[in-house]
């Protein structure tokens, strides 16, 4: 897809959301695994609370595997109801490091939960967008009390993809081969799609404890597909999640 990857746009306009107010300090998308601690302050800015939509507007042509694979990985950001015997390390789990942000700003926590799915096929703006295109999509979702997620097929062009926005050989690895550094084979992706299951933060290729440039660090293996894994989600999903900033710590917090 042309913005980003599905998963890795969906974690940043998560992330932003909820912490809008982070300085990454001029940290630029030159080395797989960055040197820590990271240079990132928060600013104890507003964070959104209450319960929140995640909207997620599909435009283009998406598979129904695909927008399946996104909606799940929504879905399993909240505890499963019904489910109180969930397979660790989860989804959940990992969203919970935000937990900290909110302890910091006295704030309760937010509620997740899947929203809406808007899906147009009719390239109803054209297949080269701007910037002011992406907000008329985004538009689409709820007005309030929502994140709206716009997520591009791979035959759509986006202004600024591959130069303020990341590309696949970053934000898809470990699952694409790298831009640059070394030159490990890829990674089996969990789901298998590569452009939906790739993800990333403010912790560029940290996805286990001990990753270094070219090795994502140490993660679970589906012994069935030989797919890398270091999160369960909904329906029996397996995401590769990557490392997030822990406030407390200065540092990337993983799953495994």
């Amino acid at each position: 897809m042309a913005f980003a990857t599905a998963t890795t746009a969906l974690v940043f306009a998560l992330l932003a959301s909820v912490v809008f107010r982070g300085s990454y300090g001029g940290r630029t998308l030159s080395a797989l695994v960055e040197e820590q601690p990271l240079a990132m302050t928060y600013h104890k800015g507003a964070l959104l609370a209450g319960n929140v939509s995640v909207n997620l507007i599909f435009y283009g042509k998406f598979t129904a595997s695909q927008r399946a694979i996104i909606s799940d990985f929504v879905a399993s950001l909240s505890p499963l109801p019904r489910q109180k015997d969930s397979l660790e390390p989860s989804v959940a789990t990992w969203w919970k490091t935000l937990a900290k942000y909110y302890a910091a700003s006295r704030t309760p926590l937010l509620k997740l939960g899947l929203g809406k799915q808007v899906v147009d096929e009719k390239y109803f703006l054209g297949r080269s967008l701007r910037d002011a295109d992406l907000a008329k999509l985004a538009a689409r979702g709820a007005p309030r009390n929502a994140v709206n997620v716009v997520l591009t097929a791979e035959d759509v062009a986006v202004e600024g993809f591959c130069m303020s926005r990341q590309c696949p050989g970053q934000c898809a690895w470990p699952f694409h081969q790298p831009m640059y550094g070394p030159q490990a084979p890829p990674l089996v992706a969990p789901n298998g799609d590569v452009g939906v299951d790739g993800a990333a933060t403010a912790c560029p290729g940290v996805y286990g404890k001990g990753a270094y440039p070219g090795y994502a660090g140490d993660l679970l293996v589906d012994p069935a597909t030989g797919a890398s894994y270091n999160a369960h989600g909904a329906r029996g999903r397996k995401y590769l999640l990557p490392a997030l900033f822990d406030p407390s710590t200065s540092s990337c917090s993983t799953l495994v």
